[in-house]
């Protein structure tokens, strides 16, 4: 390697070593003291550098890759405050187990706590969320250093795509030169070839300086078939949460289905809602909408019209639905929680057992020794089925017909109901990005099971508004899939920023902008009652007109007005044209559904209680 100074050196030796890893993209945002790094990764023929202009959304759009393809994509950036922008996407990245590596540039060590200009304490900067920190030694042509420096980028990876998989951060000091500038007798001629080169298979191709790794925790033979005893219970539940990248192995948790005749309870962020596996497998989606967190319903607190399941096992993360996750609590089954980390995703402190290996690998295990084992379960099995029947007839017999009591709840209804027609109408294949807040839930609630090849994606490990467009952006850049967002009005105004790498990182992606005015989802909560503050201080109307995003970022925009007030004959009709017509169409779009948020909890809450009556009327007498 021909290197013109140390800097330049140092930041080459870094990229080489993550592309003989296999990374092949990076997010760089500009700055100064980030340049050996910038020119390092701009100059390396095997690396597409995405370029974003702010750090948040940068950091974001690397999540979001991440998340979608199961691979670290570096971020680089400058010192002070630009590292401090990459927080909120390294706290989703540690809480939803997401790859991640932060590469930030600093001062040197003799500049830090001396009032130097952008000079801020960058050492363990993310705190305990960082699975892996290092700061790394101030750049020489010394090859022991440089050896030291390619293990260690190779021990980040492993942090950072390991069990479980995160964020890592590697802070990196340069003193000035920091441009490509030739400095004489800053490498020597007969530095040592390996580490100023790496591991090299030929004069083009290197390999990692260090190989990585990764084993699988298995249960043993004993423990696996003491797991298994339990689940030949008459009553059982597969609960599979928001999934881990890169996802479960669909197959496994079938299998598992199949031999012990329980249903499959999926989150939306699980990979199993959706898929050719729905066609032979009890995939449940609507429990949602008819189990309650109410602890006098009888579907809540299990009774003899809905007996509670025997034994549950759970997998990936906690459960979207806090209704499920209540019945679950007071169910008294034995809940084998599956973590390949070890860790605890189970809030109501409800579960039974922990069991330390890989879900999928446990569930292929599982499936050969319960083989058979699934007669005589029909009848739990089939009450799953006609719930989830009952939800979504209902539900969409409100949406067409309207409720005969109130001719204005169907209407209302809507704003929930939006994702299923999301749903219905993207792509096949389809990546659907979905916005935490009421999003997500009404994901969870109306987004049927469906034999459709769509991949849905969530923020679901801090479950925050803020960077959702970049986050989906970055998704949508791992994939040739189509890309729909669907996000509510304040997560567009905190990420509308994000827009800008639809042209700069030449992505497309088509926005539902599900705008209620503010803050909807808190009419959920008892505080709608107390107003003031409520109105100013929670749901926050902002007013806002986003039409001019149309301009701005060279989107088209369409509006829909499904207010109860509106006097369109038809939203949801005129809705489905307008997102059709902007799937099918070139570029990128947004497409906003105006909302009352009030009408919408309120018509939610009405369709879940003629929902448990009919679900507990026809289990009995079905």
């Amino acid at each position: 390697m021909t290197a013109p100074n140390r800097n330049a050196l140092w930041a080459a030796a870094i990229v080489e070593e993550l592309v003989a890893a296999g990374v092949d993209t990076a997010c760089v945002t500009p700055g100064s003291r980030s340049t050996p790094l910038a020119v390092a990764f701009a100059n390396h023929d095997d690396v597409h550098v995405f370029s974003h202009l702010d750090e948040r959304s940068s950091a974001f759009f690397a999540l979001g890759r991440a998340r979608r393809t199961g691979r670290v994509t570096p971020l680089v950036c400058t010192s002070g405050t630009a590292a401090a922008n990459y927080h909120p996407a390294v706290l989703e990245a540690d809480r939803a187990r997401v790859p991640l590596l932060a590469l930030t540039a600093d001062r040197p060590p003799e500049l830090r706590d001396s009032g130097a200009n952008q000079t801020v304490d960058q050492e363990k900067l993310y705190g305990n969320a960082a699975r892996y920190y290092k700061d790394l030694p101030e750049p020489e042509a010394a090859p022991r250093k440089l050896r030291s420096l390619r293990t260690t980028v190779a021990r980040a990876l492993s942090a950072a795509e390991g069990t479980p998989a995160g964020p890592v951060h590697l802070n990196v000091p340069f003193a000035k030169p920091l441009e490509p500038t030739p400095v004489d007798g800053d490498v020597p001629a007969d530095l040592e070839p390996v580490a100023a080169e790496g591991r090299r298979a030929s004069t083009s191709t290197v390999e990692p300086f260090v190989d990585r790794t990764a084993g699988t925790p298995e249960l043993d033979e004993r423990s696996l078939r003491a797991v298994a005893q339990n689940l030949e219970a008459e009553r059982g539940l597969i609960v599979a949460g928001p999934a881990d990248p890169p996802g479960f192995d669909r197959e496994s948790i079938v299998a598992l289905s199949h031999a012990t005749g329980y249903p499959i309870l999926a989150d939306p962020l699980s990979g199993l809602r959706f898929g050719g596996h729905v066609r032979v497998a009890p995939v449940i989606s609507g429990y949602d909408g008819y189990l309650t967190a109410d602890s006098e319903d009888a579907l809540a607190s299990p009774a003899d019209e809905w007996p509670a399941p025997d034994v549950v096992l759970r997998l990936g993360a906690s459960p979207t639905s806090k209704s499920l996750r209540k019945y679950l609590a007071r169910s008294g089954a034995d809940q084998f929680v599956v973590d390949p980390a070890g860790g605890w995703r189970e809030a109501e402190f409800s579960a039974t057992d922990l069991v330390v290996a890989d879900p999928s690998r446990l569930c292929a295990r599982l499936a050969e020794l319960l083989q058979g084992r699934s007669a005589g379960k029909e009848e739990w099995r089939r009450r799953w089925e006609t719930a989830d029947r009952i939800h979504f007839e209902t539900a969409h017999q409100w949406i067409v017909d309207g409720d005969e009591r109130d001719g204005t709840e169907g209407q209302a209804l809507y704003e929930g109901w939006v994702l299923s027609d999301v749903v219905d109408l993207a792509p096949d294949p389809a990546t659907v990005f979905v916005s935490n807040s009421m999003p997500i839930r009404d994901a969870d609630r109306f987004a049927a099971a469906d034999s459709s090849a769509v991949t849905m994606l969530g923020n679901r490990g801090a479950s925050g508004i803020d960077g959702i467009v970049s986050t989906a952006l970055g998704a949508g850049s791992g994939t040739t899939d189509d890309l729909v967002c669907v996000l509510g009005d304040l997560a567009f105004y905190h990420d509308m920023n994000g827009l800008l790498a639809l042209a700069r990182c030449e992505v497309e992606a088509t926005f539902v902008l599900v705008n209620n005015d503010g803050g909807g989802i808190f009419h959920k909560l008892p505080i709608e009652r107390f107003d003031p503050p409520f109105t100013r201080q929670f749901k926050t109307p902002h007013g806002l007109d986003f039409e001019p995003s149309e301009g701005l970022y060279g989107v088209s925009f369409a509006r829909v007005d499904a207010r109860p007030e509106s006097d369109l004959e038809s939203p949801r009709e005129t809705f489905r044209e307008c997102l059709s017509a902007a799937i099918a169409a070139e570029g990128s779009h947004v497409v906003e559904l105006r909302t009352d948020a009030k009408a919408g909890h309120r018509a939610r809450e009405a369709l879940e209680g003629a929902v448990r009556e009919r679900v507990v009327k026809e289990t009995q007498t079905g």
